[in-house]
C-alpha cells in the first residue's frame, strides 16, 4: 500500500492522480508552453545533428498507428517517440526554462506525455484502453503543469549540479508520475514506478562542462523523459517498486547519492512553477547568459565600428552563470558555444543579434569572437546572486560595459530581468507568436502557419480538441531531410 512507501513519494503520487485545481494564469502559461516546445521542436529538425539521433531505434520499425512525431513522418512505440519528441524540443535550448537551486527546462516532459497521449489515443487494443478516454488538449496542459511543479518544486531547494549530477534526472520524475498517472496508475503503481525513477539515480554533467562539451546535453532530457515512459509501462504490466528508496539505510537515494541528507521539499504541490516559468523568447542561448545578450544587443550600435578600440569588456554576473558557462579557452562545437556566457555576449555584441545559427562553425570561425572573448573579464555581483535566489525576484541579472583604448567607454548596460520572464511576460506574449511563426514556417508553408497560430489562441477549441488532433496538424505532408 502507498501508505509504506517514503513520504515524498506518496505527496507525489497523491498530487498528480487528486482532482486537478488549477488556476487560470497556470493553463495560459501551459498552452504557451505547448506552443513554444513544438515550435522549438521544428526547428530543430533544421539540423543534421538532431536528426541522425530521430526515429526508430533500428532502420525500418516504423510502427503505424504508434505515437507520431512532430514534423516528420515517424510513427513509432511510445517509449522511441517520447525520446524522439523530448530531444527535438531540447536540441536548440530554446524551450521553457526555471531556475533555483537546480535549474531546468520543464517542458521536456511534454516528450513523453505527447507521446502516451497519441498512443493511447489511437489504439483501442491495449489492456488499459477500456479504462482511458481520449485525451484532450486540456487533460496534455494538466499534465503539463504537474510536471513542471514536480520538476521545478523539486529543483526549488536541492541542487544535483553541486554534487556533478545532472538536472535531467527530475524530468524523469516528472515524466514517470505524469505519464504513469495517463495509464490508468493508482496511487501505489505511480509510487512504485517513482521508486524505480529514483533507484536510477542521475547521470554526470560531464557532457555539459569543458573539456568534454557535447551533443549529449541537447539530447539527455529526450533520454530522460523516454526512461520515464519505459517505467511507467513497466510498472503497470506488475514490475515491483521500492517502498524506501530515497531513505533506506546505505542503498536508499540520499546515502547513496545525496551524502546522507534528505530531498528537501519546502512548498506544496500545486502550479507554482508553471505560473512563474521562464520563456526564451528571443535567444537561443543558456538562460543565465540571456539578459548578457539583451545588454550586448543594446551596446552594438556604439561599438559597431570600434571593435579594434576595444580594450576590455567587463561582464557583471550571478554565480550559477560564473559556475557554468564562464568558459575561456577553445570551444570546440556548438553545444560549447551556446553555454559560454563570453561567445553569446561577443557574437549578440558583433552582430546585434542571436540565432540559433550564430553557434555553427561557419560564425565561429571569425576571429573577431575570440579576440573580444580574450578581452573580457567576469565577475560575480553579490546582489544579483542574492536576487537570483529571491523567491519575490528569481532576477536572472548581467550587466555588460565596453572600455575603449582612449580612455572612454559605453554606459554601463544591466538587464535584471530577461524578457519571458513573469514580471516581463505581457511584453513577451507577441514574441512568442512571432517565434512560433519563425520556427514553423522553417517546415510547414505559411497558410498552414498561420492556421496553427490561430488555433492556439483560440482556447475553447483547443482545449476540447483531441490530442490526436494536435498531432495530425503537426505531422509532415512530405519526407524532407
Amino acid at each position: 500500500m502507498s501508505h509504506a512507501y517514503d513520504p515524498l513519494l506518496v505527496d507525489i503520487a497523491e498530487y498528480v492522480a487528486g482532482e486537478p485545481n488549477f488556476c487560470d494564469k497556470a493553463y495560459a502559461n501551459a498552452r504557451l508552453c505547448l506552443m513554444d516546445s513544438l515550435g522549438c521542436a521544428l526547428r530543430a529538425l533544421n539540423y543534421p545533428e538532431c536528426t541522425q539521433v530521430l526515429g526508430p531505434v533500428v532502420p525500418g520499425a516504423n510502427m503505424p498507428g504508434g505515437a507520431r512525431v512532430p514534423g516528420t513522418l515517424h510513427e513509432l512505440d511510445p517509449v522511441t517517440a517520447a525520446f524522439n519528441l523530448g530531444a527535438m524540443i531540447r536540441w536548440l535550448d530554446f524551450n521553457d526554462t526555471w531556475l533555483a537551486a537546480e535549474w531546468g527546462h520543464p517542458s521536456d516532459n511534454l516528450g513523453g506525455i505527447l507521446a502516451v497521449a497519441d498512443y493511447l489515443s489511437r489504439r483501442d487494443d491495449l489492456p488499459q484502453a477500456s479504462t482511458i478516454r481520449t485525451f484532450t488538449i486540456r487533460d496534455i496542459l494538466t499534465a503539463s503543469i504537474q510536471a513542471h511543479e514536480i520538476q521545478g518544486v523539486l529543483a526549488l531547494e536541492n541542487s544535483l549540479n553541486r554534487i556533478g549530477l545532472d538536472h535531467v534526472l527530475l524530468v524523469r520524475i516528472a515524466t514517470t508520475a505524469v505519464v504513469t498517472r495517463m495509464l490508468g496508475g493508482s496511487i501505489d503503481q505511480i509510487c512504485a514506478a517513482l521508486s524505480n525513477a529514483w533507484i536510477d539515480g542521475g547521470c554526470l554533467r560531464t557532457y555539459r562542462h569543458a573539456p568534454n562539451t557535447g551533443s549529449r546535453k541537447s539530447w539527455a532530457a529526450g533520454d530522460a523523459t523516454r526512461r520515464g515512459v519505459q517505467l511507467a509501462l513497466w510498472t503497470m504490466a506488475g514490475e515491483q517498486g521500492y517502498a524506501s528508496a530515497l531513505t533506506a539505510p546505505q542503498w536508499g537515494f540520499g546515502d547513496v547519492v545525496l551524502g546522507g541528507k534528505s530531498l528537501v521539499v519546502n512548498r506544496p504541490f500545486k502550479s507554482y512553477v508553471m505560473e512563474h516559468v521562464l520563456f526564451k523568447v528571443t535567444y537561443p542561448a543558456e538562460f543565465h547568459a540571456q539578459t548578457a545578450a539583451e545588454a550586448a544587443i543594446a551596446l552594438h550600435p556604439e561599438v559597431v565600428g570600434r571593435f579594434d578600440a576595444i580594450e576590455r569588456v567587463r561582464i557583471e554576473t550571478q554565480e550559477p552563470a560564473m559556475r557554468i558557462i564562464h568558459k575561456t579557452g577553445p570551444l570546440h562545437n556548438r553545444a560549447d558555444r551556446d553555454h559560454c556566457l563570453q561567445y553569446i555576449t561577443a557574437v549578440a555584441m558583433l552582430h546585434g543579434d542571436l540565432t540559433a545559427d550564430h553557434y555553427e562553425g561557419s560564425v565561429a570561425d571569425d576571429p573577431r569572437i575570440d579576440q573580444l572573448r580574450a578581452k573580457m573579464e567576469v565577475v560575480e555581483v553579490a546582489r544579483y546572486s542574492r536576487d537570483y535566489l529571491d523567491a519575490e525576484k528569481r532576477s536572472i541579472a548581467n550587466s555588460v560595459q565596453v572600455f575603449f583604448a582612449d580612455g572612454s567607454a559605453t554606459d554601463r548596460v544591466e538587464v535584471e530581468y530577461p524578457l519571458g520572464h513573469p514580471r516581463r511576460q505581457e511584453e513577451a506574449i507577441p514574441a512568442l507568436r512571432d517565434k512560433f511563426v519563425a520556427n514553423a514556417r522553417t517546415r510547414f508553408p505559411e497558410e498552414r502557419v498561420q492556421g496553427l497560430l490561430d488555433w492556439f489562441f483560440d482556447i475553447g477549441a483547443l482545449d476540447a480538441a483531441p490530442v490526436t488532433d494536435l498531432l495530425q496538424r503537426f505531422v509532415a505532408t512530405e519526407r524532407r531531410a
